[in-house]
């Protein structure tokens, strides 16, 4: 399958330039890195959430945790992590677990982990992600992430 048509259509929509990176199959982002050969730090996985009555996508480094009482904290309400078939619902053109975290590609609210916009991440470095399966990265550059995110909702979650 590789990138899913939502995906391809937003990035070109933004007008960012991407490059798809196959791996072996793979079920977690922090294993797609390795297999991908690519830093764990700048991978992006998406973990859905409910948060008070509403869907929010959670963005974060993939070798790192959502924190539930850090970021239901910074939200003002309870949160709760979705189950796979929950969270598949918002991903139709998606294998299921494959999420993406671009958000608004899906017409989902999301909050980005504060690491994900550090300042040591520098303008040559690229950012990888799910691109809707789980044999292929996307690869995108460190200045378009910022541009995608410079409006969303950050807060530091992750542990």
């Amino acid at each position: 399958m590789a990138i899913s048509p939502n995906l391809r259509k937003y990035l070109r929509s933004c007008g960012t330039s991407y490059d798809e990176i196959p791996h072996s199959r793979t079920f977690a982002a922090a294993r797609a890195a390795h297999a991908a050969h690519v830093s764990g730090k700048n991978v992006a996985k998406g973990v859905m959430m409910r948060a008070g009555d509403d869907y929010v996508l959670a963005v974060l480094p993939s070798s790192r945790h959502v924190d539930l009482a850090r970021l239901g904290a910074s939200l003002g309400c309870d949160v709760r992590l979705l189950s796979e078939a929950e969270a598949a619902m918002s991903f139709p053109d998606c294998e299921f677990g494959a999420i993406p975290p671009l958000g608004e590609a899906y017409g989902l609210d999301f909050v980005v982990d504060d690491d994900l916009l550090d300042s040591r991440l520098h303008d040559e470095d690229e950012i990888y992600f799910e691109g809707g399966d789980h044999r292929t990265l996307i690869a995108i550059e460190a200045t378009d992430w910022r541009r995608m995110m410079s409006d969303a909702r950050h807060c530091a979650f992750a542990v």
